[in-house]
């Protein structure tokens, strides 16, 4: 081939892919380097110490439709710094399938677990690959309540030795109270800072002849969940981290005399007629979908209402979070020292295929822009103390975020880290059965004599 044609095919090879570039860099959602709320320089560190053109990565998780497309827009990132060719595969199916695929040996690179009990058993049976201490020790320095999230990922391996597996990112809040800030304002009720307040408040209501709290345990299959999100904040308000962890693990038995004291609170707030609309027959029969209605009722049917930040998708079409509606944290008890808890849930990304870019990407989700990315968007919380707050794309979402980034402890839902049988069938039901009437004492005890079935 003569020089002139070599040079006449380098040129068009340049111009192909300066175009190819330019193309692909038209499908980033937020042009590099612009947007004052994004850490750009943290993006050009990694971009310039992760040269991997060429390689894939395959990355397995329960994230449809508009998540995966979030999901996505945060991936196309990773692939403009690094060069990685990156297939992400969303399942409504994930928890199956991928103890199926890790089994037979084709596991992806990467897997997201919106349950971290399920990557601590697959952990166990020696899938998952350790992340390492440097990447635990980052952790625990860079998110708030550290140590908190390095639990949280961290598991007994197939030796039986606990190694950190899994890194979260991306989590929800559940430690909210909700309600209608009109309606506070009309009947002179303030925002409660202790639990105590939050009781008093809940008598006061009652004491003006309106009812003070809307709950609904209907949820189809799964009735009964929405009493074991109170059940889990109450106890990380009355009793140490620890004692969770305990209750969680079933070191300590579901019928302790301390978790029955707690199902015993909830009850204070569901169990009585004065204090739930509908009475207790309204609580276990309203689908917990229709249950924050009663707070936009003219009049209100309810002023507070307990849920996690996904509740606004099913308030009245056109509510203005902020305006219309609004939260507060759950607040701590003033009785007790336990800092500020916080209860919640999300996804941890584990390592299934050792690979270089495998590696790189649990890399890339340490840094800043990785997070803003998304917060800039929608329907993504972190406890990344390095972020730009103001990245979030409005006041609700970032008045959530202020509440992870100030909590002392994080625990993750307690029913999803129990073994299905009990976090997905008998607390479900026991909770039900408490609420109809039968006494927290037998209900705790019924959970504990099914848990013991299993062992």
């Amino acid at each position: 081939m003569s020089m002139s044609k070599v040079r006449g095919s380098l040129a068009t090879a340049l111009a192909l892919a300066l175009f190819s570039s330019a193309a692909y860099a038209q499908e980033l959602k937020f042009p590099v380097g612009e947007g004052e709320q994004f850490n750009w320089e943290s993006f050009e560190e990694f971009k310039s110490a992760h040269d991997l053109s060429g390689q894939k990565l395959s990355i397995f998780g329960p994230w449809l439709s508009a998540d995966e497309e979030l999901f996505e827009s945060v991936v196309a990132y990773f692939e403009e710094a690094t060069g990685v060719d990156v297939d992400y595969t969303g399942s409504d199916s994930f928890e199956q399938q991928i103890v199926i695929d890790t089994q037979a040996g084709s596991a992806p690179n990467i897997a997201v677990f919106p349950q971290p009990g399920l990557a601590a058993n697959l952990a166990e049976q020696g899938h998952l690959v350790p992340l390492g201490e440097e990447t635990a020790s980052w952790l625990a320095e860079n998110y708030a309540a550290g140590e908190s999230w390095v639990k949280l990922g961290t598991y007994a391996g197939e030796d039986g030795n606990e190694a950190f597996y899994a890194f979260p990112f991306k989590a929800d809040v559940k430690s909210l109270v909700w309600y209608v800030p009109e309606n506070f304002e009309d009947a002179g009720y303030e925002v409660p800072t202790t639990l105590e307040e939050l009781k008093e408040l809940t008598q006061q209501i009652a004491e003006d002849g309106e009812t003070p709290w809307c709950i609904g345990l209907g949820s189809g299959g799964a009735t009964g969940w929405p009493a074991t999100d109170w059940v889990e904040d109450l106890m990380l308000r009355m009793e140490s981290p620890e004692v969770y962890d305990q209750w969680v693990s079933n070191e300590i038995p579901f019928n302790d005399e301390r978790i029955v004291k707690v199902i015993d609170e909830f009850g204070w707030f569901a169990k009585n007629d004065d204090y739930a609309d509908g009475g207790t027959e309204g609580v276990v029969s309203t689908d917990f979908r229709d249950s924050p209605k009663g707070l936009f009722a003219a009049p209100p049917k309810c002023y507070l209402h307990h849920q996690a930040s996904f509740i606004p998708g099913f308030f009245p079409e056109g509510t203005e979070l902020g305006v219309d509606a609004d939260f507060f944290y759950m607040p701590e008890s003033s009785e007790k020292d336990l800092g500020k808890p916080v209860l919640g849930a999300g996804t941890v990304f584990a390592i299934t295929e050792e690979s270089e870019a495998a590696r790189a990407f649990i890399e890339f989700l340490k840094t800043p822009i990785a997070h803003e990315l998304w917060m800039a968007q929608s329907s993504f919380l972190t406890a990344h103390t390095g972020v730009n707050t103001d990245a979030y794309a409005n006041d609700a979402m970032k008045k959530q975020g202020e509440i992870l980034l100030e909590a002392t402890t994080f625990r993750f839902d307690a029913s999803d880290l129990m073994p299905g049988k009990i976090g997905a069938g008998a607390f479900w039901t026991g909770m039900i059965d408490y609420v109809g009437g039968k006494s927290a004492e037998d209900v705790a005890s019924d959970i504990q004599k099914e848990w013991d079935s299993i062992k």
